[in-house]
């Protein structure tokens, strides 16, 4: 006589075999700073999704009766202006929420740009490892001994300011991480059985490259690509900073501490706040590339 499974049975196999999104789910919100920092970047890309319905006033408006003026909080502040003007009279917290999409955008782009190409030399690094792969790392080499900073300037002084121009400037700057990291999980990859099966029942080489051997690859790669995003936002402030990157009077983090600067002791909020979105953006950005990192790496997650 035979017994169908009762819903209990078929609830406690779920539970034995979870799905891959609630295992990864579990492995990352064991990290509280991983956690912590997903909620930061999820209101910073919430307002910059939302930036002309979020922000209080027009970023480019100025209030000539209201220049300088302090955060809420302090003596002289108002309300309508909650954390202050700069030294044109424009309100500072639209002006942030304004310059997140620009930061975001440029980290974004940046990553795209340089992750594909980097994955794509990196491939072929790996998989021609005595023709190609000398060739391609030698010249990574040589970009890898110059300072990240004083190449994207010399690229950026090259092509001129911008904000094309200086999304370039970070991609190429980026792109020597992600062509090493890709060869050295292909190469850990190409002497595994499932490969030399996909060989055995001839499979082609761009199959092998991308289907076979990539999907493989793609746990540090999305670690490394996340903590690039936030290089690239570093990178976009210091150049803005330079009055290499995005030309104001677009507000943008960077150019934000560039105009401020003159006025850092009598109004230290025009300076102190913009440096503080970076730094707290970058932080963000960095625990959660960490939370990745152990959701993602089977050997954490054991070890855990």
């Amino acid at each position: 006589m035979t017994t169908t499974p009762t819903p209990a049975t078929a609830v406690d196999q779920s539970l034995l075999y979870p799905s891959p999104y609630k295992e990864f789910w579990h492995a990352f919100s064991r990290n509280k700073g991983a956690v912590a920092g997903l909620i930061f970047m999820s209101i910073i890309v919430f307002c910059a999704l939302f930036a002309p319905w979020v922000a209080p006033h027009n970023p480019s408006e100025q209030y000539r009766d209201f220049l300088l003026t302090p955060p809420a909080w302090l003596e002289g502040g108002q309300m309508q202006f909650l954390l202050g003007t700069d030294e044109l009279g424009r309100d500072l917290l639209s002006r942030l929420i304004e310059g997140s999409r620009l930061s975001l955008l440029i980290g974004l782009s940046s990553v795209v740009i340089s992750l594909i190409p980097g994955v794509i030399l990196g491939l072929f690094a790996g998989f021609f490892p005595r023709f190609l792969g000398p060739g391609i790392m030698r010249l990574m080499d040589i970009m890898l001994a110059l300072p990240s900073l004083l190449l994207a300037v010399a690229i950026v002084a090259i092509l001129g300011p911008g904000l094309i121009n200086t999304v370039i400037a970070i991609a190429v700057v980026s792109l020597p991480s992600y062509v090493r990291l890709t060869r050295a999980a292909v190469m850990g990859e190409l002497n595994r059985d499932y490969v030399t099966a996909a060989r055995l029942a001839g499979a082609s080489l761009p199959r092998l490259m991308f289907i076979t051997v990539l999907p493989n690859c793609m746990a540090p790669l999305i670690v490394q690509a996340t903590l690039s995003f936030s290089s690239a936002i570093l990178d976009a402030a210091a150049l803005g900073f330079l009055g290499l990157g995005v030309q104001p009077p677009t507000p943008e983090w960077g150019t934000m501490l560039a105009s401020a600067r003159d006025y850092i002791e009598r109004a230290w909020w025009v300076v102190s706040l913009p440096g503080l979105t970076i730094l707290l953006s970058v932080l963000a950005i960095n625990l959660m590339g960490d939370g990745l990192r152990d959701a993602l790496d089977p050997k954490l997650k054991n070890a855990a």
